[in-house]
């Protein structure tokens, strides 16, 4: 079983067995990790991709291709497995891509690709050519979108997926909206209410899942903390804010062996508070009452909690499942005891990060 693990990527990958490879998206390139079977130790196979900064991987299961985004680079895809890579932009017109997704229509696979400045590219022919889809630029009070850092360009960080539902896709726009279509992409509507004008900072969407057991249960990540909806976007509640250790989540996964358990990871505080701190105080945290209470999962994670968790996945098989975790100063961890402990698999890897989050949590050298 191949699994992956990116800022801005698939965040869930299913197969029958434990995984042997870990494709790690980095500051660099992809790392490619690997071992002989359950139990025995990781070895790092080297940098595929080399010198392009990798924001977002995605394993497509029917085919079996792999598809990654550049903040710089545009799209790119393997055959065998992460290996080997061809570039597949063909009619995407941006050169950053932020995230990619897939959705199953029978035997059609349809594949989606998220950009900054923040547009949406469809692709029925597994990624040989691309189409824009207007809907996303063309949303109602696009005009506030922004993002803090230069070039103050909001992008689409992630989308989401009704696993019931090929034509359902939630798509996040940081800074800017939380996007829904219902036809597949065609065309887009704003899901608003969980944004009140007292909020610090303006729709702040990082990610959007939908539960396995409901899919009018979602849960989303923000700069405000974790929102939680029964139906489907519609409404909101905050249900964990910034004063919680997680002031500033990103990750978000649903155990699949209980519907109840969740497991969150984040930041202490927005990425703002990191040049001055120099700590992102990132944190690991489990919760098995969906979301209503939480106990710290960090044990194994560096005592300081100075690198942030920039990307978390899980890897789901027929006895068990396995999280990973990656950080800005390039350590990957591996939990297979549902986040009681994490041991580091690899090490000494280019920074795991969104865009320049890595730069004010560096060791002093």
């Amino acid at each position: 079983m191949i699994a992956c693990l990116s800022p801005n990527g698939q965040n869930l990958n299913r197969g029958d067995a434990a995984p042997t490879r870990l494709l790690v998206a980095t500051l660099k390139g992809i790392n490619v990790l690997e071992r002989s079977g359950p139990g025995s130790a990781w070895t790092d196979r080297g940098r595929v991709l080399d010198g392009l900064h990798c924001s977002s991987i995605m394993i497509e299961p029917k085919r079996g291709g792999v598809f990654a985004g550049m903040h710089s680079g545009g799209l790119y895809f393997s055959a065998d497995g992460g290996l080997t890579w061809e570039k597949r932009s063909d009619g995407i017109t941006i050169n950053q891509v932020f995230c990619v997704g897939y959705a199953h229509h029978g035997d059609k696979i349809a594949l989606y690709a998220g950009t900054e400045p923040a547009s949406m590219f469809r692709s029925d022919d597994y990624g040989k050519n691309w189409i824009e889809q207007p809907g996303v630029k063309e949303t109602k009070g696009r005009d506030k979108w922004s993002f803090p850092s230069p070039p103050h360009e909001a992008h689409v960080k992630t989308m989401t997926m009704d696993p019931r539902d090929p034509n359902v896709i939630y798509a996040g726009v940081e800074q800017g909206d939380l996007l829904k279509t219902t036809d597949g992409g065609a065309t887009w509507f704003v899901l608003d209410d969980f944004s009140k004008p007292t909020d610090w900072t303006y729709r702040d969407i990082h990610l959007v899942v939908v539960h396995p057991e409901n899919s009018a249960e979602l849960y989303m990540t923000t700069g405000m903390g974790l929102y939680r909806s029964h139906d489907s976007g519609a409404t909101w509640t905050l249900i964990v804010d910034n004063s919680f250790a997680i002031g500033y989540p990103d990750h978000i996964i649903v155990s699949p062996r209980d519907g109840n358990t969740l497991f969150m990871a984040g930041a202490g505080e927005n990425p703002g508070t990191w040049r001055e701190s120099k700590s992102a105080r990132a944190t690991i945290a489990r919760s098995t009452d969906r979301g209503v209470t939480w106990v710290d999962a960090s044990k194994g994670l560096p005592a300081d909690r100075r690198p942030n968790i920039e990307a978390m996945s899980m890897a789901a098989y027929k006895d068990g499942f396995t999280l990973f975790a990656g950080d800005t100063d390039g350590i990957v961890y591996a939990s297979e005891d549902g986040a009681e402990t994490w041991t580091r698999i690899a090490g000494g890897l280019a920074p795991v990060t969104k865009g320049n989050h890595y730069r004010p949590l560096q060791r002093a050298s």
